[in-house]
């Protein structure tokens, strides 16, 4: 009986541990196999870092190639704290060359944190304080390369351009428009370090930053430069709250040339309120052409031989129903009888052809 009860829990125990064994192959198959990307992301993210790399934004060309947008290479300035040594020292000199105070500088510096970019100061930096910051050799002080938005015409064409903000991105005009296909996609370099932040002996790497998509206008920068003259000369002649100027292949409806006055200066669009950078007014100016419009009726009825402006007589009695609406001339009891050079002349709004002399 002894020896039965023994035999008895010694294959309880196996099957116990026949049991666990199963559950842990079980749990370990479902760790490789189903969580295996996931615990590997996070893993990876505790001793490996991303400085991230900027895109040149696409370009913006007229409809003969010429650039009225472009980039310019510049430098950001990028901190990894705790690869920093002597905290106090670093905060003193690039508080120094970037003109801040030492508490400004100082709360990036000692900030707990694996990467900081020096926002927006250290933003793209000049050539020279770019140049100053690298001849530093500074523990954990990096300047990583930024394209800094460029428009070589200036104020020219700038309500359709566009501008981008301090991140590249599109902002207003072609530039916001069209900003995912300008924008690119940023590239990276990938460096590993441990818990403390101090960079490990392995090799980083490299992922190259793609550029945007370049975008071809219809407008032509010489047609561009006729109509921005004349707006200018307008400005100074009579000193209008606003003029605008468009020019338009009748072919096709491509816009050739379309500015506006006030104008600004993309690459310095903060200098401007919202008043000057919001109002395209080609575009969103609405103004009733009116009377003047029948300059282009009657040129039109004139270029088709469609009438006779001398001998063609219509009649203006004043007002006319046309499916049930009462339509009336400005002048009340119409002009009469006259002849078509008449009608344009008084500029009639009613007429009935009454014959051809």
């Amino acid at each position: 009986m002894f020896t039965k009860k023994i035999d008895k829990r010694i294959k309880i125990v196996f099957l116990l541990i026949i049991t666990i064994l199963f559950l842990v192959f079980i749990r370990v198959f479902y760790i490789q196999v189903f969580e295996y990307k996931k615990l590997n992301k996070l893993a990876s993210s505790l001793w490996s870092r991303n400085l991230e790399i900027e895109a040149d934004r696409g370009k913006i060309l007229d409809r003969n190639g010429e650039v009225l947008a472009d980039n310019l290479t510049t430098s950001s300035l990028v901190l990894i704290p705790n690869q920093i040594k002597n905290k106090e020292d670093t905060t003193k000199k690039l508080a120094n060359i970037l003109g801040l105070s030492y508490e400004s500088m100082k709360k990036h510096v000692f900030k707990n944190t694996s990467i900081e970019r020096v926002h927006p100061e250290g933003r793209r930096l000049s050539y020279d304080v770019a140049k100053k910051i690298s001849d530093l050799k500074l523990d954990g002080v990096y300047l990583v390369k930024e394209a800094k938005r460029n428009y070589p015409y200036k104020d020219f064409l700038s309500h359709v351009l566009g501008y981008v903000g301090i991140d590249n991105q599109g902002l207003s005009g072609i530039e916001l428009q069209y900003d995912k296909y300008l924008r690119g996609e940023n590239g990276v370099i990938k460096y590993f370090s441990d818990s403390h932040g101090n960079k490990l002996s392995l090799s980083d790497i490299y992922k190259e930053a793609e550029s945007g998509m370049n975008v071809s206008l219809t407008i032509d920068i010489n047609i561009q430069k006729s109509i921005e003259r004349e707006l200018d000369n307008i400005e100074e002649m009579f000193n209008p709250d606003m003029a605008l100027a468009i020019v338009v292949n009748p072919n096709n409806g491509e816009v050739l040339g379309m500015a506006s006055i006030p104008s600004y200066d993309p690459n310095k669009y903060k200098e401007y309120g919202t008043s000057v950078l919001s109002r395209n007014l080609p575009i969103w100016s609405s103004y009733e052409p009116g009377s003047t419009f029948k300059i282009m009726t009657m040129a039109s009825a004139v270029e088709e031989n469609v009438i006779d402006i001398f001998n063609d007589h219509f009649y203006d009695a004043g007002k006319v129903n046309v499916d049930g609406s009462v339509l009336k001339c400005w002048k009340s009891g119409g002009h009469g009888d006259q002849t078509y050079l008449q009608v344009l002349q008084n500029s009639c709004n009613i007429l009935v052809k009454t014959g051809t002399k």
